[in-house]
């Protein structure tokens, strides 16, 4: 009977290894339920659970019901959620050129974002990953804009309104504090009402952002300026990843990959029906021209070079992106404005 358990032993932890480890990914997001973003993620879900026969499950928790990236991010790190769907921002302090795109004013058109992202999106994926965290892919959030209820055609304008920036974002506070302002920072849950009392009167999101946030429902003009390029990613912690096999991590990076390549390409279709959501409601476009576009880029110009001198955005990433877009507007024959 002992040499009989002896002999068993082997088998078991053979049918130990090739079973594979099982894990359900807790992941949180502030995406509504119901949102293209959260049936993507599903979808992609749901199959990485039938080609891993259930060894490997999502378990997604939308609407922001976990709190605010900082949350997610606490949690993520005591064990409680093993990932997030988060603008990439909320990783910067893991991976600071993480945010490379995020430079005020850098991109005029998605024709220069799509060139270079050809050259630095992975740049990103690598930095994250040696950061603790895998991704997917970036998702393009497209272009946020200046939304407010006021009409905003100078920096002289902006001034004089109060704008809110997300609690907790450095970023976004050094940026604005380079066209004089004083921003109100909030949780991204309290914008809505915080428009409606009259907390502020100004914000910054795409056009697809401000409609399902509803915060449409509570501005009046666009400052037809391209403010920073917007990105997400689907980050898991990398420790948790690699407890699943090898063969598991192939199945869900390609199928989780391919879902944020079809959010990727959806979300730059519902932005355009976004804008013409927007202006249908009647709400105003104003495209600064002349001496009033050249201040607002000199200053956004300005912001890019602070964040480089402060060391919030790495030397080297930037002077990369800058040499991409030359070679870019080199190739087309056009000038960087």
């Amino acid at each position: 009977m002992f040499i009989r358990l002896i002999t068993l032993v082997p088998l078991v932890l053979i049918l130990a290894l090739t079973s594979g480890y099982s894990q359900t990914f807790k992941i949180a997001t502030i995406s509504p339920e119901g949102s293209m973003w959260m049936q993507k993620m599903r979808d992609g879900a749901r199959a990485v659970a039938e080609e891993t026969q259930g060894r490997v499950k999502f378990k997604f928790y939308p609407g922001g019901v976990m709190g605010n990236d900082k949350a997610v991010l606490r949690k993520i790190r005591i064990g409680q959620l093993q990932g997030g769907a988060v603008p990439a921002g909320s990783l910067s302090s893991f991976f600071p050129a993480n945010q490379i795109y995020s430079q005020p004013m850098k991109f005029k058109n998605m024709a220069e974002v799509d060139y270079i992202r050809q050259h630095m999106d992975d740049f990103i994926i690598e930095g994250l990953e040696n950061a603790g965290f895998i991704t997917f892919g970036l998702s393009g959030g497209g272009f946020a804009y200046i939304m407010s209820k006021a009409p905003i055609e100078t920096v002289a304008d902006l001034k004089e309104r109060k704008v809110w920036i997300p609690d907790n974002d450095e970023l976004s506070r050094d940026a604005v504090a380079t066209f004089g302002i004083s921003p109100i920072p909030l949780p991204l849950a309290d914008v809505r009402t915080s428009l409606s009392s009259g907390l502020i009167d100004t914000v910054a999101t795409s056009p697809v952002g401000a409609i399902v946030l509803q915060w449409h429902t509570q501005i009046r003009y666009v400052t037809n300026i391209p403010l920073i390029y917007l990105h997400a990613v689907l980050a898991i912690d990398k420790k948790r990843f690699k407890r699943i096999s090898a063969a598991d991590q192939e199945t869900v990076s390609r199928i989780m990959t391919r879902a944020f390549k079809e959010i990727d390409r959806q979300n730059r279709e519902d932005d355009q029906k976004a804008v013409a959501a927007l202006k249908k409601q009647g709400i105003k476009f104003i495209t600064p021209k002349g001496d009033d576009l050249a201040l607002w880029l000199s200053t956004a110009g300005i912001a890019s070079e602070k964040m480089v001198a402060s060391g919030t955005l790495p030397k080297a990433a930037a002077d990369r992106l800058d040499v991409l877009l030359a070679e870019f507007h080199k190739a087309n024959g056009t000038k960087i404005q």
